[in-house]
């Protein structure tokens, strides 16, 4: 598997992809493909980065990824021995360049730009859902009408965008190298101290350099990148450890002291850590 261009294995004649990742982890590789995804995951849940935003994903979700969109699931092993994901893949112009223009597809119109960004479907999931389970029995031309169906359940749901940056551009293979170490070594040590040396070492640049370069790829500081994981591992561990303190969890997901955890918290989520675990436990 290459890591930046991503390229999804298929016939050369195959139009629509549908693919069935029954495996310990799903590919956690940073990666992009012309694609677009639309996945269901049956079992699971993990940290999911998409373009500049740092998500949750967990069993029952139902993402889409657009073209050329980075991407990484980081699958939390502690919760699933076993990841599950049903995924169907195309592109714009998988059944002809004019497919989608047609006046009866003119509903398409609206999944196509929320692609864009990447986004978590909110409403009719059991639809959707049931939709999804047929696939993997379904004939060639069964699974075109599913995708149909799909997209126009997609058009008309509510949703979440899942990233707020439009890629314009492939990563070429050093570029993406480089950011996927990145991304690796942040993801494995972002409860330790990370100073920006360490991380630009592990790019091969100066710090200055490294500095440029991350926030052109994510159209953030590295700084904001980190503290953002940091704060969506901490609201994995409000929600899932209830023996454990506010300063437990601040200093179990990096931060060394609580004050600056609450501030960081608060600036990410628009709440303190209390209310945020108050209004989110039903979820759980």
């Amino acid at each position: 598997m290459k890591v930046l261009p991503f390229k999804i294995p298929k016939p050369e004649s195959a139009a629509l992809v549908y693919q069935e990742d029954l495996v310990p982890f799903f590919y956690d590789k940073l990666h992009q493909h012309e694609e677009i995804q639309l996945s269901y995951i049956v079992k699971g849940e993990g940290t999911l980065i998409v373009g500049d935003t740092i998500n949750y994903y967990k069993t029952g979700d139902i993402i889409v990824i657009g073209s050329q969109l980075p991407h990484v699931f980081e699958s939390d092993q502690e919760q699933y021995k076993q990841s599950h994901m049903l995924t169907l893949f195309f592109t714009e112009t998988s059944f002809g360049n004019d497919f989608f223009e047609l006046d009866e597809l003119a509903e398409s119109k609206a999944f196509f730009k929320k692609a864009k960004h990447g986004f978590k479907i909110t409403s009719n999931q059991t639809e959707i859902t049931a939709l999804f389970k047929r696939i993997k029995t379904a004939t060639k031309s069964e699974r075109f009408i599913i995708l149909l169906k799909l997209l126009n359940l997609f058009s008309i749901s509510e949703y979440k965008s899942l990233s707020s940056f439009i890629y314009e551009k492939t990563f070429s293979v050093i570029e993406g190298e480089r950011m996927r170490d990145v991304f690796e070594y942040t993801m494995t040590n972002y409860n330790k101290d990370i100073t920006l040396e360490s991380i630009a070492n592990v790019a091969n640049m100066t710090k200055n350099a490294f500095c440029k370069y991350f926030k052109k790829y994510t159209n953030k500081t590295y700084g904001q990148f980190l503290n953002e994981l940091r704060i969506e591992h901490a609201c994995k561990l409000l929600l899932s450890k209830k023996n454990l303190t506010i300063s437990d969890i601040a200093y179990k997901v990096g931060f060394n002291n609580i004050s600056n955890f609450n501030r960081q918290f608060k600036k990410v989520k628009h709440l303190t850590p209390l209310i945020y675990k108050s209004e989110n436990s039903h979820n759980m």
